[in-house]
């Protein structure tokens, strides 16, 4: 039951809180983080600093999701890292990852490696991105987008209201 569908959360529309559970160190963080403040500066961003490869990795992983749950630190949890080799990537592949990811109640996208990478992480998650870097473009509404788009609704409402109260005047001439 780890992967049925009908157990996937819903991820918020526009998160106010996200944590970030990966390394501190690599080029996936950084990217991650500039693509955060590009489309959505709004969003507070938690970076739960853990290892993605090696034997003290899995152990890290599944804490820092618990403890992200746990404590509400955010509405979106984001997990993962850049690409490598199978081995590099084993991490997601251990049982303790895929239970903390299973457990929250917080929504959680995988985002591990590159497009054919997948690993037991990315199919428990309530969604899985191909890398990084996309799974905040996917997370995230774009500002100028979201504005735009409040515009269009307003000025249609504005004219639906002037079409109406120009009904009441002539009725009322």
């Amino acid at each position: 039951g780890l992967f049925d569908q009908s157990r996937k959360k819903p991820l918020p529309a526009f998160p106010h809180r996200i944590a970030l559970v990966t390394s501190p160190a690599g080029a996936a963080v950084r990217d991650m983080l500039r693509i955060l403040r590009a489309r959505y500066p709004l969003t507070e961003v938690k970076l739960l600093p853990v290892r993605v490869q090696g034997e003290e990795a899995p152990e890290e992983i599944a804490a820092a999701i618990a403890y992200a749950n746990r404590f509400h630190v955010a509405d979106l949890i984001i997990t993962g890292r850049g690409g490598g080799s199978m081995e590099d990537l084993w991490a997601f592949n251990e049982e303790q990852v895929a239970w903390a990811i299973f457990n929250a109640e917080t929504p959680i996208i995988t985002a591990t490696g590159h497009e054919i990478d997948t690993t037991v992480a990315d199919m428990v998650a309530d969604k899985r991105e191909s890398n990084p870097s996309t799974a905040v473009m996917h997370a995230l509404p774009v500002v100028k987008e979201t504005v735009s788009e409040f515009e269009q609704r307003y000025l249609y409402i504005k004219a639906l209201m002037d079409n109406r109260m120009e009904k009441y005047r002539r009725d009322l001439d």
